[in-house]
Order: C-alpha cells, then sequence, then structure tokens
C-alpha cells in the first residue's frame, strides 16, 4: 500500500510540473478564396519569458511545431507551426507553453532537411560522406572556399525541392530537381548514384556558373552584377534542422560592397518550410552605425539557355528553359526548369533588361533589411508543372497567396 501511494504522489507531483506554464489560443484565418496547405504561424516568443517546450493542439488534437533558437544563444526565440485551411476558414490552436528545467522540445517527423560536410578521405562514394558540420568560416584570403566542403556549400531541402549555396564569393543558389515529393539529400548528399538513379532519386538540374543561379544577391556597381568580394570572412552555418522549416545563414563580414563607401556585415538568412517549393530570402545588414541607404544590390534569376521569360513589372519575375546542368553532355540529359523570384516593391529600384547571363534587378533598402522570395519547378517532377503557361500561371497565383498571408490573433490566458 505504502509503495502504490508513493507512486501516486510521485505521477501527481510529475503532472503538476508538466502542467503549462502559460496557454495561448491561436486565431489563424484564411482571407482567400482558395484553399492553403502548409502554412506557416510564426509566433514571436520574447513576451512569454524563456520557453523549453511547446504543444500545440486543434479541436483537441496534436499537430507537429518547432521552437528555433535564431540568434544561437540557447534561449528559443519563435514558435513554428504548419496549417491547412479551407477557403475563407478561420480555426483556433491551442498552444501551451512550458519552462520547466527539464523540459525539452518534442521531436516529430522531419518534413525537411539540412546538412553540411567536410569531405572524408576515408570514403570514396560520393554520397556517403560523413563529416558533418553545423557552421564553417574561411578568411577572405582563404584560396578556395567553394572546395572546402562537400557539395560546395550547405544544402537544403522540402520534399518538393532541393538547393545548395556555394562557399565562395558567388553565393550561387544550385537546384536539386525531383521525380516525386519526398527528402533525398540525405542519401543522394546532390551527388546522385547511378543505382539512385534507377530507383526515382532526383540530381542537380541547373548549370549556374556566374550568374544568379535562383536569386543569389549580390552588389550593384551601376551596370551590372559584383560578387561578394573582397571580404573579412564569409561563414555559412544551420540555425535550425528541422522538422518544419530548415534555417540557414550566409555571413559575410567587411564586404567592401562599393567603391568610396565602408565595408558592411550582411547575414543572408534562407527559412525553407515543409510543403513549400518556395523559399524565403531575409538580408540582414548588421553594421553598427551604418545605415546601407546608398548602397545597391542586385538579384535576378539565370537566363536558362534559350529560356521564355516572364515579368509583371512589379518585382515578380521568372521564366522556362532548358539546357545541360554541367560541362559534360555525354553523360548528362538536357534539364527543363521553370524559376521565379518575387521582390517586394519597397525594394524595388529597377527591372534591368535581360542579358545572356541573367534576369537581373536593382534593389534597396532603407531600413537595412531586405526580403524577397524564391521558387522553382523541375519538368521531372511527376507533381509539378511542365510547360511555360502553367509555370508563369504559377507564378502568377503563387503572388496572389504571398500578398494574402493567413491572419494571426493570439489571445493569452
Amino acid at each position: 500500500m505504502k509503495k502504490k501511494m508513493m507512486i501516486m504522489a510521485l505521477a501527481a507531483i510529475y503532472v503538476s510540473t508538466a502542467q503549462a506554464q502559460q496557454t495561448l489560443t491561436i486565431s489563424v484565418a484564411n482571407p482567400s478564396a482558395a484553399a492553403r496547405t502548409d502554412e506557416a504561424v510564426v509566433i514571436p516568443l520574447d513576451s512569454y519569458g524563456e520557453v523549453r517546450r511547446a504543444l500545440v493542439t486543434c479541436d483537441g488534437k496534436e499537430i507537429a511545431c518547432q521552437l528555433d533558437d535564431l540568434d544561437q544563444d540557447e534561449v528559443y526565440d519563435e514558435l513554428c507551426f504548419l496549417v491547412d485551411l479551407k477557403a475563407k476558414q478561420q480555426q483556433k490552436y491551442e498552444v501551451q507553453l512550458f519552462n520547466d528545467d527539464c523540459d525539452a522540445p518534442k521531436q516529430y517527423p522531419a518534413r525537411v532537411y539540412a546538412e553540411m560536410l567536410m569531405r572524408n578521405d576515408k570514403v570514396k562514394e560520393k554520397n556517403k560522406h560523413n563529416n558533418f558540420i553545423e557552421a564553417i568560416t574561411a578568411r577572405g584570403d582563404c584560396a578556395n572556399s567553394y572546395n572546402l566542403q562537400h557539395h560546395h556549400g550547405v544544402d537544403f531541402e522540402s520534399e518538393l525541392n532541393g538547393i545548395r549555396i556555394y562557399f565562395d564569393k558567388r553565393q550561387t543558389i544550385d537546384l536539386y530537381g525531383k521525380f516525386e515529393k519526398r527528402l533525398e539529400l540525405q542519401a543522394t548528399q546532390f551527388y546522385t548514384m547511378p543505382d539512385q538513379k534507377a530507383q526515382g532519386y532526383g540530381d542537380d538540374v541547373l548549370w549556374v556558373g556566374n550568374t544568379f543561379g535562383l536569386g543569389a544577391f549580390r552588389g550593384w556597381d551601376g551596370q551590372q552584377p559584383t560578387m561578394i568580394e573582397p571580404v573579412a570572412s564569409r561563414t555559412q552555418r544551420i540555425i535550425s534542422y528541422g522538422p518544419l522549416r530548415t534555417i540557414v545563414e550566409v555571413e559575410d563580414k567587411g564586404w567592401k560592397a562599393a567603391q568610396n563607401r565602408p565595408a558592411i556585415n550582411m547575414t543572408i538568412r534562407y527559412i525553407q518550410y515543409a510543403g513549400h517549393r518556395d523559399t524565403d530570402v531575409e538580408v540582414y545588414f548588421t553594421k553598427k552605425k551604418l545605415n546601407v541607404r546608398d548602397y545597391r544590390f542586385s538579384t535576378g534569376v539565370i537566363n536558362v539557355k534559350g529560356s521564355e521569360e516572364f515579368s509583371d513589372k512589379k518585382g515578380l519575375r521568372g521564366c522556362w528553359g532548358s539546357d545541360y546542368p554541367t560541362g559534360d553532355s555525354i553523360n548528362s540529359k538536357r534539364e527543363t526548369v521553370g524559376l521565379g523570384i518575387l521582390i517586394p516593391t519597397q525594394y524595388m529600384v529597377s527591372e534591368q533588361p535581360a542579358n545572356k547571363d541573367n534576369y537581373a534587378f536593382v534593389v534597396s533598402t532603407d531600413n537595412n533589411i531586405l526580403k524577397y522570395k524564391i521558387t522553382y519547378t523541375s519538368d521531372n517532377e511527376r507533381y509539378g508543372y511542365h510547360s511555360a503557361k502553367d509555370w508563369f500561371n504559377y507564378l502568377k497565383q503563387w503572388r496572389k497567396e504571398v500578398e494574402q498571408p493567413v491572419k494571426v490573433s493570439v489571445v493569452k490566458h
């Protein structure tokens, strides 16, 4: 009897300590006439003290969520969860926040993936390297930062896409095309082997050279884009591995972006949500007491060989075209892709005429922050788009959805 009473007492203590310290009701409304899937709800946590665990439910059913430490100070800054809403639907979600010392975020099935690797000289297969890292910094005088990492830089994916960012002065965004909706980069490491191709795995689908690729951020000298050089140092890091969104950053310190002006510090954050083919790009200029309002920058998409262009002349631009993804036209096939970029009007300076390399924009910012979105499709996709007409129609619809985000309101109990 005493043993039973002790167990009950311990259970009561556990239940009492497991009670949420704070409870929120989150109301999420879809303002559009189209259904939304995997819409991100992001709640800043700075008003709720130190949060160590969260539980999100809808009509009593638990849904996946994640906590993110954006500034890497070991305190979570944001809560994220994804919602599905019918046209014009409003739904309520209960969020419980816990801050007990023993609390830890619950693990949910991964729907995104991110990876940084150094080569392992003992591994011969290109898709089996295992020297995992989550940050690397190269000095500005590093002779060949491009080859420091396996697959040449950080990579990440959702079920619909796959991206790598070159670790050099280009910081180009290169693309992986899939056949099926699934996570693949852990298996292929951006170097798909013949047996994997036979199983329907995707591969690199874009030759980028010195172009923007898909939305690389660059300087602007008044006539053409400039590379991210010289710099004092450049860094890549993984901020969040998922399970619902992965966040990676590229940091450039001491970038001499313009002649006769001070060097700047810049952090580019890439956010990839599960269920999305588009990616958020957030650019932060972080040098104290320096406003970059008088600087000009550039971004855009590669002019894929023989591509057809789309532009609404209001910051939405894309193309549809085909080219070999590597210089090896014997062992690789021509790949057809659709690319897209959306620049909010407040950052627009000009849309440049297409040239042989790029469909470019000149951009600027008044407040040291600049945000835009990029998206793409591969014609290999069994779930995607297969003509310029369909792709350009998607871009128009994409803009409408971006400009009609779900509306979120928070009530604390």
